[in-house]
């Protein structure tokens, strides 16, 4: 799994991340084209910052996904949330956070794709 450049963070991170446009068209071109803009949109509006968007758009995963297979979200928004200033830290205690409410079973998972992801880091 390719993580990208953490060092960038970005006004709107979807409209602004090609690297990210690429991955969403590579599951299909038009899912790719609808989500940049329609999350791009949202991801626009001015008043929650990019990185708290970021790790909310985590804590949803948690709650809806099983976190396996192509074109699943999970990674993405990890590498999105890096991208724009998370810790894994941070993420890490998100994690924690999230296993009282959307359960540990769920967070499980997250935590073998997050994983994965900090040994892409070292």
């Amino acid at each position: 799994m390719q993580v990208g450049n953490r060092m960038t963070k970005y006004d709107n991170a979807v409209l602004d991340d090609i690297e990210l446009q690429k991955g969403l068209e590579q599951i299909n071109p038009k899912f790719g084209d609808f989500v940049t803009r329609v999350a791009g949109e949202a991801w626009g509006l001015p008043l929650i910052d990019q990185k708290t968007k970021a790790l909310i758009t985590i804590a949803v995963d948690i709650v809806n996904q099983d976190h396996v297979g192509p074109g699943n979200p999970f990674g993405a928004h990890v590498d999105m949330a890096l991208k724009q200033g998370a810790t894994p830290a941070e993420i890490e205690e998100l994690l924690l956070f999230m296993c009282v409410y959307a359960g540990f079973n769920k967070v499980a998972g997250c935590f073998g794709v997050f994983n994965e992801i900090l040994e892409t880091l070292s």
